[in-house]
């Protein structure tokens, strides 16, 4: 696949978890039991989760490497934001579909670089990396338009190891495993994100180790792992 058509299944696919999970019309801003729908404090707080993944603090554990495994889950989860306030905010305005928000994103700055292949960080460059990501939360906040938090998230993933593929590969495995959640009562409270000790998360990311699933044969998968749950 090209990185335009990566793009586009993934926008796709989130629009339909969108109308899924909150209902048709959630464009407007509530889903269907009428929360208001906020996904630029999604993106703000699902930030400060992804600096966690750094050893910043100055009294705690100086010596202690990134969790850069988890670091890939937080902007995959950031990734799933930045892409619903897209689709929301070219819905209201009325700026065109799914193709125009690709196109918009495949003419950003960071595109290309993005497509190449992946430049593994280094751990001291962890503070540095940290100052991106604050600055990704400042411009959240700030209520800055679309195409600068789509370029914002682009060069986080970046400073981070990401790259269009990577971005993809587990995009797709975490919309899967969303859609699970939803479907065993997330939002009514009653699912386990616990699996006899482990996140589901880290359970998603152990069973992508062992080898390429599609969406079905993952969610099948998840499902059998589910029923072993304590």
């Amino acid at each position: 696949m090209t990185p335009k058509e990566m793009l586009t299944e993934m926008f796709y696919l989130q629009q339909k978890l969108n109308d899924e999970t909150n209902g048709g019309g959630w464009e407007k801003g509530y889903n269907k039991h009428g929360r208001i729908i906020n996904w630029r404090r999604c993106v703000y707080m699902e930030c400060a989760e992804l600096i966690d993944s750094f050893n910043w603090k100055h009294w705690k554990d100086i010596n202690l490497s990134p969790d850069w495994d988890n670091v890939t889950i937080e902007l995959v989860d950031i990734w799933h934001f930045v892409m619903s306030l897209g689709l929301e905010y070219y819905k209201n305005e009325k700026l065109g579909d799914i193709e125009q928000i690709v196109n918009a994103i495949m003419d950003s700055s960071y595109i290309n670089a993005f497509c190449l292949e992946t430049q593994i960080p280094e751990d001291e460059d962890s503070l540095l990396i940290v100052s991106v990501i604050e600055h990704f939360m400042k411009d959240a906040l700030d209520e800055k338009p679309f195409y600068k938090l789509s370029d914002d998230f682009l060069e986080t993933a970046l400073q981070c190891g990401l790259n269009i593929d990577v971005l993809y590969k587990y995009y797709i495995a975490k919309n899967v495993l969303n859609k699970f959640r939803q479907d065993n009562g997330y939002k009514e409270g009653s699912y386990k994100k616990s699996w006899n000790g482990k996140e589901d998360n880290v359970v998603l990311m152990e069973i992508l180790e062992d080898k390429p699933m599609g969406i079905d044969e993952l969610y099948a998968v998840l499902q059998v792992a589910y029923k072993k749950v304590l």
